[in-house]
């Protein structure tokens, strides 16, 4: 059981990370809004590249946040019952959770936004406005990205819960 709180902490340790990091655009995102909004209220002047600049940032914060928010355990829940449950049967449901619901869901999309990506990058896809952001492809390779650590995020939550269900238990564990 070792090996799966090895593999957990390390996977969750690389989400963090990029979570931590992924936050600095919002303070990034604050600056591009306001030079916007100014330039364009205060001078008259708008500017396509940095509305699609806005929601890249966005985009990639949010993207990006999503895995790191299961690792540290503050996603949504819908815990009606939970209150009512042993760690036991909490650990049961997040290992069953992870493993049949989030992994495949997130597995899935991963692929597709892999295939989503991998054309845009092959095409040299660009904003369809002439001023504006020369790589849309980027966007598309963050969305695979935040999929692909999204799955790996659940695989580990699942060895976390899968090395918990295994070892001894104590007093109270439901």
């Amino acid at each position: 059981m070792r090996v799966l709180l090895d593999f957990a902490n390390r996977v969750d340790v690389f989400t963090v990370r990029i979570g931590r990091a992924a936050a600095w655009l919002y303070p990034l995102l604050v600056v591009v809004l306001l030079v916007n909004v100014v330039a364009r209220y205060g001078f008259g002047v708008g500017s396509i590249e940095l509305e699609e600049l806005q929601w890249h940032l966005f985009a990639t914060a949010f993207l990006l946040g999503l895995a790191y928010t299961y690792a540290v355990d503050e996603h949504v829940r819908v815990d009606i019952f939970a209150g009512r449950l042993g760690t036991r049967a909490k650990l049961w449901i997040e290992l069953l959770g992870a493993l049949l619901l989030l992994a495949p869901f997130a597995g899935i999309a991963c692929f597709h936004a892999w295939e989503f990506f991998w054309q845009s990058f092959q095409l040299g896809e660009r904003s369809p406005m002439p001023s504006g952001l020369p790589a849309r492809w980027v966007i598309k390779g963050i969305l695979f990205a935040a999929l692909a650590l999204l799955t790996l995020q659940a695989t580990s939550v699942a060895a976390r819960s899968a090395a918990r269900l295994a070892g001894p238990r104590s007093e109270g564990t439901g």
